[in-house]
């Protein structure tokens, strides 16, 4: 069975604080430990209410440091946000103080609006077109023998693994040619995933990092116990997505019974558009979930994002989702 690992952005439920997300960041990353996830990735975002992961490079280090096995990266760094110099130096030092566990995935987008990219003194229109070349500047800087005058140090001679993240063909392109790993944003931003896995796959190049296609794609879960208790929990999620599509960010809130029978029709579709790779229900009713997505996509891994409000409900979710891989690797084995 392919390899689940987690994303994280810190959420910060409402009522709560950052304190509160990182606390929990860090005991969920310890319990994905125990329970077999392959990787612990958090997010960069900017200016988001209801997300704590902004500066993700120390987010990164509170969870290397309480853990001992479990690969820790960015999902992603977005590099038109920073010089890759600094990312590079960034990176070097986490690799320096917990060798072979650190990955790093980059992201085109600024992760933020334009107002936020100015306050980032990065220059939205001319740094988003510069990423392939920002992404060859930061490899450089890693490698054994950098081309530049200047040095990472830390940096030089990291052994990070580097992905490429994305949510259209573009991605998939730049990946493909450089040989490098491709995580796809599909939990919520499916629309043209099998179009990106497609061009990814078909015109990979071996490259010294990998030598066959890895593709990543995101996937939501909801898991309870029961389906009307997963339904009712994703309700935050759904909450919290049209809040932001529709120019309110917000924490997370609470649960809300009967949420999306309270939808206008435009609302709902959007939801049922860009939440469309989710699984939510029970054990049972998630593992069917999964496997079809397995079997549809081809995935090499998933990245799984649960987006729950009670910190308790959420661990019992990926707890049941690890579960749900166990059931699925005996299945594939005939045991």
């Amino acid at each position: 069975m392919i390899p689940f690992s987690i994303l994280d952005l810190s959420p910060i439920a409402e009522g709560s604080n950052a304190s509160a997300s990182f606390r929990h960041t860090l005991d969920l990353a310890q319990h994905g430990e125990r329970w077999g996830y392959q990787r612990y990735w958090l997010a960069e975002h900017h200016g988001m209410p209801g997300i704590a992961s902004a500066a993700t490079a120390v987010v990164m280090a509170h969870v290397a440091g309480g853990t001992s096995t479990i690969r820790v990266g960015a999902g992603g760094i977005m590099l038109p946000n920073h010089a890759p110099l600094v990312i590079a130096e960034q990176f070097g030092t986490l690799e320096a103080l917990y060798p072979g566990r650190i990955d790093l995935g980059l992201g085109r987008a600024p992760g933020s609006d334009q107002t936020t990219a100015r306050a980032l003194r990065r220059t939205l229109e001319t740094d988003a077109d510069a990423f392939p070349q920002d992404v060859l500047e930061l490899q450089d800087y890693m490698s054994d023998a950098p081309r530049q005058r200047v040095l990472a140090v830390p940096g030089k001679g990291a052994k990070v693994p580097l992905w490429i993240l994305g949510s259209s063909t573009f991605g998939a392109q730049l990946a493909a040619h450089l040989g490098l790993p491709f995580a796809f944003a599909s939990h919520f931003a499916p629309q043209m995933m099998q179009q990106a896995i497609s061009i990814y796959r078909s015109n990979f190049q071996p490259s010294a990092q990998l030598d066959k296609p890895h593709v990543m794609l995101g996937f939501n879960v909801f898991a309870a116990d029961t389906d009307e208790e997963a339904r009712f929990r994703a309700t935050s999620m759904q909450q919290a997505f049209v809040n932001l599509r529709t120019g309110k960010p917000s924490q997370l809130p609470p649960p809300k019974a009967g949420y999306l029978e309270s939808l206008p029709p435009p609302e709902r579709a959007m939801l049922d558009s860009v939440l469309s790779c989710t699984a939510m229900g029970s054990p049972e009713t998630v593992q069917r979930q999964l496997q079809e997505f397995i079997t549809r996509t081809g995935a090499d891994e998933l990245m799984i994002t649960s987006q729950i409000f009670e910190h308790a409900q959420r661990l019992r979710s990926y707890e049941i989702t690890a579960d749900v891989r166990q059931s699925l690797t005996r299945a594939q084995a005939g045991l």
